[in-house]
């Protein structure tokens, strides 16, 4: 099932700045060598997460269950629907109501969470425990749970995105199998789109960066980037990646009727989590997507047949084909707590355990974030959702660095890559440049 706001966690990430910040100044710093409770005595836990269906709900209340019947010494009390404002509202508070073990969908916070230590390094517990982190877990989802060594948070799930398209469409205009290539991309969209006087009937694909899920991080990882140098400074600039992708996308922009025609139909999409997503009601006949959207899809009743496949790469790199943007949910232990060694347990069996691990991902239609979990029989595979796992277990698959401005700096290539397609920039050396410059000073200003 997918999580409410998950194209929000970028706006949401800059909000958070100020908040994470202050934490710093409020937080002890443990570790597994500081922590003095002892896990073994009788202790109530406070577990806060951000999942709101009910059926998420239910399959985090399964989990704890589990937990506390292997654990009966520690009752965990779970609170649901937390945004991360209320989270770090609650950390700065402080007291016994405050989160012992929180969940997070902001990923892009990742590094500021850590370098404020608003949250406790994980590495010291991890070690004492005996886990080898770099056998439990992918790598690409390591680097997305830590900054500079401190492994603040844990992977709680994972999300793979790829192309979700109407195979109904599809047979309807001839085309046999998903696009591979970038070029293969462009043919396929502009096959599939049906203009309907300054409107359409259908689009190939809503290319714009408002469009849901396609955002310019999706895109620009088909292109595997590299967003900072060796020195840590921005490498928009310097990686001709960048550029390539802008310019492929706002070429296809072009093909597909030109950004103020799509805009104005995209304004007539339905709600994203919702039965009426324009993929739903055929409006769209590809989608940059998730794994949920093909369940999602069929909650809602649809009468066409779906398929779902790796995003295009670039004709360049047509060996790659397969690879895609990871993200996820994150897991960690409250710094202030004083029960970090009981919190301990519950995050250990909350990201390691393969039966918890499943148990959640079967629950939530979301891709496993262990090694174990992606390889395990217990875990229900459709042909839909077999693709995003093989994304995410494709080694050149990859996410957006840490760093310690949260997600500030994906905002700003994201504000540049909107005026891009929109026309407002012409000279994207030019304006990577510039925005290279911007992100270095809001590096800096975040350390």
């Amino acid at each position: 099932m997918p999580r409410t706001g998950r194209t929000a966690r970028l706006t949401t990430a800059t909000a958070l700045l100020a908040a994470i910040s202050a934490l710093a100044t409020s937080c002890t710093g443990q570790s597994a060598d500081t922590a003095s409770d002892d896990p073994k005595a009788d202790v109530t836990l406070n577990f806060w997460h951000g999942w709101s269906a009910p059926s998420e709900a239910k399959a985090i209340e399964d989990n704890i269950a589990r937990f506390e019947k292997a654990h009966p010494n520690i009752k965990v009390k779970v609170t649901g629907n937390m945004t991360d404002d209320k989270i770090n509202q609650a950390l700065r508070a402080g007291g016994d109501k405050a989160p012992d073990v929180v969940s997070s969908f902001t990923t892009d916070s990742v590094g500021k969470f850590c370098n404020s230590r608003a949250f406790a390094d994980l590495n010291p517990f991890l070690e004492k425990s005996g886990v080898d982190k770099t056998k439990v877990f992918p790598k690409t989802l390591l680097e997305y749970t830590e900054f500079n060594g401190n492994q603040c948070t844990l992977p709680l799930l994972n999300d793979a995105y790829g192309l979700v398209y109407n195979k109904t469409a599809f047979a309807a205009a001839g085309i046999t199998e998903p696009p591979k290539t970038w070029s293969q991309f462009v043919e396929v969209a502009q096959k599939l789109t049906r203009p309907e006087g300054d409107s359409y009937e259908q689009v190939g694909l809503m290319p714009t960066f408002h469009g849901y899920e396609t955002t310019p991080m999706r895109l620009a990882a088909q292109w595997s980037p590299t967003y900072f140098g060796a020195d840590g400074s921005s490498n928009l600039a310097a990686d001709p990646a960048f550029a390539k992708m802008l310019t492929a996308q706002k070429d296809l922009v072009e093909k597909l009727g030109g950004y103020e025609k799509l805009e104005r139909f995209r304004n007539t999409f339905g709600d994203e989590w919702g039965a009426e997503h324009p993929f739903h009601t055929g409006q769209v006949a590809m989608q940059i997507d998730g794994e949920w959207r093909a369940p999602m899809a069929k909650e809602a009743g649809v009468t066409f047949e779906i398929g779902t496949a790796p995003l295009p790469v670039p004709d360049e790199q047509a060996a790659d084909y397969g690879k895609g943007y990871l993200s996820g949910t994150i897991m960690g232990i409250a710094a202030g707590s004083a029960k970090q060694n009981a919190a301990w347990e519950l995050v250990k069996y909350m990201t390691t355990d393969t039966e918890a691990v499943v148990a959640f991902a079967n629950a939530i239609h979301n891709v496993p974030s262990t090694l174990a979990a992606l390889e395990s029989p217990d875990l229900r595979v459709t042909p839909e959702f077999k693709t995003f796992l093989d994304i995410a277990r494709h080694p050149k698959s990859s996410t957006t660095p840490a760093k310690a401005d949260g997600g500030t700096y994906q905002l700003t290539f994201q504000d540049f890559a909107y005026a891009v397609e929109k026309g407002d920039v012409t000279d994207i050396p030019a304006g990577l440049a510039r925005t290279d410059q911007q992100i270095d000073t809001d590096i800096a200003k975040a350390k």
